[in-house]
């Protein structure tokens, strides 16, 4: 189980490897709120953004007691006022940016997934 963990990390790092060259360049931003475990609210260049986090699904907050413990993974990566940078890849069907996030300790995207709080999911409603 562990070696499959480890395979699908490696997989997804090289994944993000490979993609971020064709990506937009970095857009500085403010975290204001965390949505769930795979949802922010940012302010970016005087804007309010939704941020969906690319790559990972995570439980709704609704969905006791997995939701809460993703929701503050994301809240102790984000401490409300940190500084990100968003590598924006899509805006999905609700108007949000599809985005990675790194923080100041990598990305968020794969640190969620690393936690156990998140899981792979190439799929997002664009």
């Amino acid at each position: 189980m562990r070696k499959a963990s480890n395979a699908m990390l490696s997989l997804v790092a090289l994944t993000v490897a490979v993609l971020a060259p064709f990506a937009q360049s970095a857009m500085a931003a403010t975290v204001l709120s965390i949505g769930d475990g795979d949802s922010i609210s940012v302010l970016e260049r005087g804007q309010k953004l939704k941020v969906r986090l690319a790559y990972i699904d995570a439980p709704e907050t609704a969905q006791a007691p997995f939701g809460v413990a993703s929701r503050n993974q994301l809240k102790a990566l984000l401490p409300i006022g940190s500084t990100v940078s968003l590598r924006i890849q899509a805006v999905d069907r609700f108007g949000r940016s599809v985005a990675e996030v790194i923080g100041n300790k990598g990305m968020v995207n794969l640190a969620m997934v690393q936690s156990g709080q998140a899981f792979l999911s190439w799929h997002f409603d664009a």
